[in-house]
């Protein structure tokens, strides 16, 4: 404790991120950061700008940035993403921002942060175009998790030539997340035909009856191919969930040498 209140003295290191040294995490008017997330679970904490107002998601990724060197805001809409970019213009001038409009993400860089690199890849896969946000919110996640990552976009079984067309992509990385709205049926085939482990991503693309994602979500559970679900438009779990496995790979290969 003494050396970090030294070090704070001499001005290297600021009050917040002594704070998440020395409790875990920072304490600011627009909430509490954990920091210490993504060391502790290898899952970097998200900053959900849903409920919170443009100023408070912007305070916490640049808190994100002070404490961990990065920030990743996810269900930002256009005004949490200008509102981050003009804190961390002023704030973090070298700083990286990245916003995904379709995945609903920013992911925010400081100048000295380096990411990590695993040798494993994760594949992301939906049925249509529709699935596309948590889908790509999967893809960032997996992505600041150091895993490469390939998307493979709208190959539903309502046709089901274009999964046929892309199964040797579909079949080359470590760990799949796939997306599908409707009945889900897209996982479930997917599961059936890799040898790889799948995280099923139910949307809720549908409309009538079970068409919020009930529909995929249950037949997901009832899936008679091995795989792992999540809930409904969880794409930050997935791309989680996925990441956890592609380091797993990742280790083993290294000690395997």
């Amino acid at each position: 404790m003494r050396d970090v209140l030294e070090r704070v003295a001499r001005g290297e290191v600021s009050p917040a991120a002594a704070e998440a040294e020395l409790r875990g995490y920072t304490t600011l008017d627009a909430g509490r950061f954990d920091a210490a997330r993504e060391q502790r679970s290898g899952v970097p904490e998200g900053i959900l700008a849903a409920g919170k107002t443009t100023p408070e998601t912007a305070a916490l990724a640049a808190a994100a940035v002070e404490t961990t060197g990065h920030a990743l805001v996810t269900r930002a809409d256009p005004a949490d993403a200008t509102a981050v970019r003009r804190v961390l213009a002023a704030e973090v001038p070298d700083a990286t921002v990245a916003w995904d409009e379709r995945g609903r993400t920013v992911v925010v860089h400081g100048p000295e942060y380096e990411p990590p690199s695993l040798s494993a890849d994760v594949g992301v896969v939906t049925a249509g175009t529709s699935d596309a946000q948590p889908a790509r919110e999967a893809v960032t996640v997996a992505r600041e998790m150091g895993a490469g990552v390939r998307l493979i976009e709208d190959v539903g079984v309502a046709s089901i030539d274009r999964l046929l067309d892309a199964l040797p992509a579909v079949r080359e990385p470590d760990v799949l997340v796939v997306a599908a709205g409707r009945e889900g049926a897209l996982p479930t085939v997917v599961a059936g035909l890799v040898d790889a482990p799948v995280v099923g991503l139910p949307v809720a693309t549908g409309y009538g009856h079970g068409g919020a994602g009930e529909a995929a979500l249950s037949g997901l559970l009832q899936s008679c191919t091995p795989l792992t679900v999540v809930n409904i438009g969880a794409g930050f779990t997935a791309g989680a969930q996925a990441g956890l496995v592609a380091r797993a790979v990742s280790t083993a290969r290294e000690e395997a040498g």
